[in-house]
């Protein structure tokens, strides 16, 4: 039996890796699964772990208020080394881009545990957009032992970096699985029901390096095209950042067919998604989740590492300049064709099966295939 140790901190690490946490609970003949979470997005994070039934065995609870990168960092690092030391796992797996994923994988590093690293290759070659988050993704890739690819295109990032083929297993986006889990067709909400006679617009931004000037530029845009468009409503379910919260209330308070809330829980935000008729965002994981329910989605950064989603036409990155948001939001509700073109793209991030072969992949005696895939 594998002892795995399962490490994430925030809300979109938990939505990814709760598939695989219920992958590999489902296989207990096979491993012993230990979930740590660190707490870098405190009360989001509870939401998720809550609908998706998961009771971590450690939870570090890192936060502090106004506390730096470093610090942060730091107090991951030292806290999940005390959970190496307690629970000795053959494997470490964690998740994406964060400052948990990269702390708590250089931790296993340090006591030379196999790391798998979900959701690896994704790059823009930019080590400062997005930031850190890049940076974090490149450092976690330099010493991981097992890469779970999302797409091809990841995988080729892999390789063109020297990884070697062997490591390398293109999964599909744990993003799928979830989202799979989570909308219901009998779904309904109250802010929903004040949409229903219109064209919704959902949004999310929340970004460190969008925060400041871009964040006015995109809501800015976003105002002026509510304004001129008597048949939308939006929705902003806004971080809990006090700087994102400022800005948003400076820019977009009083706008009649608007509703600024409180974060949602993630079943509650796929259904909000899934009734959405297109979605302005600075996320990542969006990116991937939207195309799966046919939703067009602007993406207002200005590099993104999902390329995949931009060259199948379900994602427009559309930077954070003003006059630019403005007119992509308005053709894409003024132009059915464009808007068609948009939802009905074909989907690059996977097909609901990513934790399954993740698991596979690190079955006793499997270690490089499994029934749903193989490594490259």
């Amino acid at each position: 039996m594998k002892t795995v140790l399962v490490v994430f901190g925030t809300r979109p690490e938990a939505i990814k890796m709760a598939p695989v946490v219920r992958e590999l609970r489902s296989r207990a003949e096979a491993f012993h699964t230990v979930v740590c979470v660190t707490g870098q997005h405190r009360q989001m994070l509870d939401q998720v772990l809550s609908a998706f039934s998961i009771t971590p065995e450690y939870d570090l609870a890192i936060m502090a208020e106004q506390q730096t990168l470093a610090e942060m960092t730091s107090r991951v690092l030292i806290g999940v080394d005390d959970v190496l030391a307690k629970e000795k796992p053959d494997v470490v797996l964690v998740h994406g881009d964060t400052t948990t994923s990269f702390a708590a994988a250089l931790a296993a590093f340090y006591r030379q545990i196999p790391v798998g690293h979900v959701e690896a290759g994704l790059r823009t070659s930019n080590m400062h957009s997005p930031w850190p988050e890049e940076f974090n993704r490149c450092a976690i890739d330099l010493h991981s032992d097992m890469y779970f690819a999302p797409t091809n295109q990841a995988r080729d990032n892999l390789l063109a970096e020297g990884k070697p083929a062997s490591a390398i297993l293109v999964t599909g986006n744990t993003a799928i699985d979830a989202l799979l889990q989570t909308t219901r067709a009998e779904y309904s909400n109250t802010n929903l029901r004040w949409a229903e006679d219109s064209r919704l617009i959902l949004i999310t931004a929340h970004r460190r390096e969008n925060q400041g000037a871009p964040m006015h530029r995109m809501f800015r845009a976003i105002r002026r095209v509510l304004e001129e468009h008597p048949n939308v409503k939006a929705i902003y379910p806004i971080h809990l950042n006090p700087e994102v919260r400022r800005i948003a209330h400076q820019e977009l308070d009083g706008l009649d067919r608007f509703r600024m809330i409180e974060p949602l829980d993630v079943v509650d935000f796929h259904n909000f998604m899934a009734a959405s008729h297109l979605i302005l965002t600075d996320s990542g994981g969006i990116q991937e989740e939207a195309p799966s329910l046919g939703k067009p989605v602007l993406v207002m950064r200005e590099t993104t590492e999902r390329p995949e989603g931009i060259a199948a036409g379900t994602c427009e990155l559309v930077g954070t300049d003003e006059d630019v948001i403005y007119n992509q939001f308005t053709e894409l509700l003024d132009s059915p064709q464009r808007y068609e073109a948009m939802a009905n793209a074909s989907n690059p991030f996977g097909d609901g099966h990513a934790a399954a072969r993740i698991v596979d992949a690190l079955m006793p005696g499997e270690q490089h295939k499994g029934a749903h895939g193989q490594f490259a």
